[in-house]
């Protein structure tokens, strides 16, 4: 059973622009991530990036939606890991937000 754990993360770059930066974060995350992770599956279908990553045993998976002023980050995260949320959520709302700030 997995536990939803949702972000809202505003911006002022429009569509297009948080598109492209989502996409700079989605490919530091991988190269992050390939330490611990098993699989990283993800894909672009229109505004969402959906996610799958298996790690230590775990699935987590999870989606993007980029829209005109915000995105906004789910991720399920498997009951074992559940526990994280609390220490998770800030982490992606502070690296979400340096990604997405206007510069």
């Amino acid at each position: 059973m997995t536990k939803p754990m949702t972000i809202a993360i505003p911006h002022q770059l429009g569509l297009a622009e948080a598109k492209r930066r989502v996409d700079v974060g989605r490919e530091q995350a991988r190269a992050q991530l390939a330490r611990v992770a098993n699989e990283i599956d993800d894909r672009w279908e229109g505004d969402r990036l959906s996610f799958r990553i298996v790690a230590l045993g775990q699935t987590i998976t999870g989606r993007l939606d980029v829209a005109e002023q915000q995105v906004l980050v789910e991720v399920d995260l498997p009951w074992m890991l559940s526990m994280l949320a609390n220490k998770l959520a800030p982490k992606i709302r502070q690296q979400g937000t340096l990604l997405l700030e206007k510069k």
